[in-house]
C-alpha cells in the first residue's frame, strides 16, 4: 500500500451518523479492525481498554436512552463498540493487573520487573500526577484508548467500513446501565468513549481542515 492510498482512506473516512442496516460487516473484516485495536500502543505496554462490541439489540436501546450522540448509528451500526478505559484500582503502580501485565504478557524477569515498577511509580507519583485523584489516573487511561480507537477507525476505511467515533453520553446513567446489564464492575472500568461500524447511506461533504501551516511548527 503506498501512500496515496493511505491517504485516501483517511479522506473516506468521515462521522457517519446513519448506516444502511441491511449491510453488515463480516467476521474475517471486524476481526481485522479488532486486531488493529489490540496491537494499538500504550504507554509502558499496559494497554489499559477492553472492547464490547455490543450486538444485543436489546442493550443497544438501553444505550440509546443514555446516548444521545448516536441515536443513528446505534440503531443501524453492523457493529457498536463500548471502549472502557481501566480506573486507578488496577492502574496503580503496585496494583496485581500491572504485576500481571509485566509479568505474565511481557515476559518479564522478576529484577526488571521491580525497576520497571519503579519507574512507572516515579511517572505516576512524580512525572504526570496521576495519583492525586481517580479522575486524573481515569483521564490518563482513557488518553491510551483514543490511540486504539483511531487505529481501528484508520483501519476500517483502509477496507471501505465506514464508522463514527462516540462521546455523546451521560456518563453517571451510563455507569448504571454497565453495572446492571453488562455486568462491569465500576470500580475497575469506566467507559472511555464508543465507536460504531458499518456501511454509510449517504456521501459525505467535503472535509474541512485547517491547512498544515496552520497546525505546525517547525524549529530546524
Amino acid at each position: 500500500m503506498n501512500s496515496n492510498e493511505i491517504l485516501n482512506a483517511f479522506h473516506f473516512r468521515h462521522a457517519c451518523k446513519v448506516f444502511d442496516p441491511d449491510k453488515k460487516i463480516n467476521d474475517e473484516d471486524f476481526s481485522f479492525i479488532l486486531e488493529t485495536g489490540r496491537l494499538s500502543p500504550s504507554s509502558f505496554g499496559f494497554e489499559p481498554w477492553k472492547f464490547l462490541i455490543v450486538q444485543n439489540m436489546e442493550l443497544r436501546e438501553k444505550l440509546k436512552t443514555v446516548t444521545w450522540g448516536a441515536q443513528g448509528t446505534l440503531p443501524s451500526a453492523s457493529h457498536f463498540m463500548i471502549i472502557l478505559a481501566r480506573k486507578q484500582k488496577s492502574m496503580r503502580y503496585d496494583s496485581e493487573y500491572i504485576t500481571h501485565m509485566m509479568r505474565d504478557i511481557h515476559h518479564l524477569p522478576q529484577d526488571v520487573i521491580e525497576g520497571r515498577g519503579a519507574m512507572y511509580q516515579t511517572f505516576q507519583e512524580n512525572d504526570f500526577h496521576l495519583l492525586e485523584s481517580e479522575r486524573a489516573s481515569f483521564d490518563w487511561a482513557c488518553k491510551q484508548t483514543y490511540i486504539a480507537l483511531g487505529n481501528m477507525m484508520t483501519a476500517a476505511a483502509m477496507i471501505n467500513i465506514d464508522s463514527c467515533p462516540v462521546e455523546g453520553f451521560n456518563s453517571d446513567n451510563l455507569e448504571t446501565i454497565m453495572t446492571n446489564d453488562f455486568n462491569i464492575d465500576h470500580s475497575e472500568f469506566g467507559v472511555a468513549c464508543m465507536a460504531a461500524f458499518g456501511y454509510r447511506v449517504n456521501e459525505p461533504g467535503a472535509k474541512t481542515r485547517q491547512t498544515i501551516e496552520d497546525l505546525s511548527t517547525w524549529y530546524n
